[in-house]
Formats: C-alpha cells, sequence, structure tokens
C-alpha cells in the first residue's frame, strides 16, 4: 500500500459516512469505527469543536501537516523527551551505555553524531546531526 492511500481511504470513508449520516461529518465513535487511523487524530481535525469531522476538516488538517513537515516542533518535542529520558544520571548529556539503553537506534550512530568527540552526546549535537540529516547535508561522516 503506498504511504498516502490509507489517507484516500479515510477520505472516501469519511464522505460515505458523512452521505450515510446525512448530517455533513462523522462523529468520534463513527471514526473510530470507520475510519481508526483517522480516528486517532479527532481532536486535532475537528477544528470547529462540534464534535463531528468532515472532510473539509480532514483537507485542511492534511495540508496543515503537510505544512509542518518532518521537522515540526511536535516530532522535535518528542525526541528532546526520549532524549532527557534516556539521561539516567540527569547531567544534559548522553554516554554511549545512555544511547544504547534509551536511544537503541542512535546509539550505532554515536561517534558520528558526537561532534566535538567527547564521548557525551548532547541534545544540540543530536539536533544538528538530525537537522543536517533531515537536509541531507553529508559532512565529514556519513549523516546516515
Amino acid at each position: 500500500m503506498r504511504p498516502r492511500s490509507w489517507i484516500l481511504r479515510c477520505l472516501l470513508l469519511l464522505a460515505a459516512g458523512a452521505a450515510a449520516a446525512d448530517d455533513g461529518g462523522l462523529t468520534r465513535a463513527e471514526a473510530e469505527r470507520r475510519a481508526p487511523r483517522l480516528a486517532r487524530h479527532f481532536d486535532a481535525i475537528d477544528s470547529d469543536g462540534d464534535g463531528r469531522i468532515t472532510a473539509r476538516e480532514v483537507r485542511a488538517w492534511r495540508r496543515a501537516k503537510s505544512a509542518r513537515g518532518s521537522g515540526s516542533a511536535g516530532a522535535r518535542a518528542k525526541f528532546d523527551a526520549l532524549f532527557r529520558r534516556a539521561d539516567s544520571n540527569g547531567d544534559g548529556a548522553l554516554s554511549y551505555d545512555e544511547a544504547r539503553r534509551g536511544l537503541p537506534r542512535l546509539a550505532p550512530k554515536f561517534k558520528r553524531v558526537d561532534a566535538d568527540g567527547d564521548g557525551r552526546l548532547t541534545l544540540e549535537e543530536a539536533h544538528a546531526w538530525l537537522d543536517a540529516r533531515r537536509r541531507g547535508v553529508r559532512s565529514g561522516a556519513s549523516a546516515r
């Protein structure tokens, strides 16, 4: 299945549900039944707060989500929370062992991300590496 095909299916289900309900939208319960992946974002989609989501609200939500891109503040905040949770001694930096235990996908890249080579990975170094990776920039070693 193509990545965006579920969105199209959800829009079709939403349109069918709205037409079937004859009231211009889906309630949370209807969305959970007919489009569960969409229902997970119900509150964000229901822009007018009427307890129903319409095809227009879904389209507006998708446009806004696309405009934010992969470097959204929400994604960064989630990463920051994971980083802080992995920092078991609370010193503001991750040792290799902390990264291995708390951020196992980052641990194999530890030496590349540790820009100053001090054996401690700071949140700033992680942000710089992630930003460079998103831009596709390779400085010195590969950003992979």
